[in-house]
């Protein structure tokens, strides 16, 4: 017999807590969390790290509550090195007085205990990148010792990770890829609710040189971003790349004239990157793919890999060209067939609109009434 759950979302005046891994910068999780938190004005928030002055108004207007961990200036700059601490930190937020709790979770905020009648949704941007599908490109390349210590300690991240799936009782997924993971990890069904765009923000351009071809990206190693080197090495074509990472000096050493890094950049120069652009070219695998959306807002096709979130977004010859090979040559290819290919900047725009803030707040805020009752 199946007992249905009983949840107190009234308990302590229906206060609400969202928690989110860390708090050190704006990217995607940080505009998702932004949404959640227009929704719920009152909501306190909770989070491993947090420097103040590099996140929205929006966001640090909330009551803020922070690990122990945060008290140290060298554990919060150099975090990545101290998963292991993560699990116990997390679960050690008092949470019993909030009837809802909502997780916005690519690390460890999904396995806070919440109340026992408390009703705990969790937006999983992806499952422990460092854990599973990306252990390798974190850690592969460790030898001896170090990589003795690392795989016992994400032996026992993986094991608290399953077992800390239990505490939740609804995940939502950004998108099919990740829905997949999270049944593929945790055994568990979620919901799929793409992240938001700011889709009134990123608008085309009135007339656009589209002299150049653009990547926006962290510049890490799963991203596979050599791979789209070498192809505009050898198509010669301008390519213009935006972001930063720990391969950056490795990837401007492989890359030839016609390649410039842009590093990070303010949204209003971003924008104007899209908005000439050619196309937005990616040769790795995304969990959703918020710079798909953005190029797609602002009128230019996508030029991607046929795997993970794009899956979502983009429709092979319509909004952009989806290639079947994570390699050099089927890039190549691709970024020659794009180019023959007329695509319609309406109809890009309109499939970016798909993403807006509205329609995300909407459907969650739906979700959470349903599962409510």
């Amino acid at each position: 017999m199946t007992v249905k759950k009983r949840y107190n979302i009234r308990l302590m005046k229906g206060k609400v807590a969202v928690i989110h891994d860390w708090l050190t910068g704006m990217r995607g999780g940080e505009k998702v969390l932004e949404e959640i938190l227009q929704l719920y004005p009152e909501a306190d928030l909770y989070t491993l790290f947090l420097e103040k002055n590099k996140i929205s108004e929006r966001i640090s207007s909330h009551p803020i509550f922070v690990s122990r961990l945060n008290r140290n200036r060298w554990i919060r700059k150099y975090y990545q090195y101290f998963l292991p601490l993560f699990p116990r930190h997390v679960e050690e937020f008092d949470l019993q007085n909030y009837g809802l709790v909502i997780s916005s979770s690519h690390c460890v905020a999904k396995g806070v205990i919440p109340a026992p009648e408390a009703l705990h949704i969790s937006y999983i941007h992806s499952p422990i990148r460092y854990a599973w599908d990306q252990y390798y490109s974190y850690f592969g390349r460790l030898r001896g010792i170090r990589k003795s210590i690392v795989r016992r300690h994400i032996s026992r991240l993986r094991t608290w990770d399953v077992a800390s799936s239990a505490r939740v009782d609804h995940f939502i997924a950004n998108s099919q890829f990740v829905r997949e993971r999270i049944w593929k990890y945790y055994r568990r069904q979620a919901t799929v609710i793409h992240p938001p765009v700011d889709t009134d923000f990123f608008q085309p351009a009135v007339n656009p040189s589209r002299d150049y071809f653009l990547l926006v990206s962290a510049l890490v190693p799963y991203k596979r971003i050599e791979l789209v080197i070498q192809a505009f090495n050898g198509l010669g074509e301008k390519l213009c790349i935006v972001g930063k990472g720990s391969e950056e000096k490795h990837l401007q050493r492989l890359a030839a004239a016609n390649i410039c890094f842009m590093g990070a950049l303010a949204p209003d120069e971003l924008r104007r990157l899209y908005q000439n652009a050619r196309a937005l070219v990616f040769s790795g695998i995304e969990d959703f793919g918020i710079a798909f959306v953005e190029a797609q807002a602002c009128g230019i096709p996508v030029i991607a890999y046929d795997r993970g979130g794009v899956r979502d977004i983009i429709r092979h010859g319509q909004s952009g060209f989806l290639f079947a090979e994570q390699t050099m040559a089927a890039l190549t290819d691709a970024v020659r067939q794009a180019m023959a290919m007329t695509f319609d900047p309406v109809l890009l725009r309109q499939n970016g609109l798909k993403f807006s803030p509205d329609n995300f707040r909407r459907q969650l805020s739906q979700f959470i009434a349903e599962k409510s009752q």
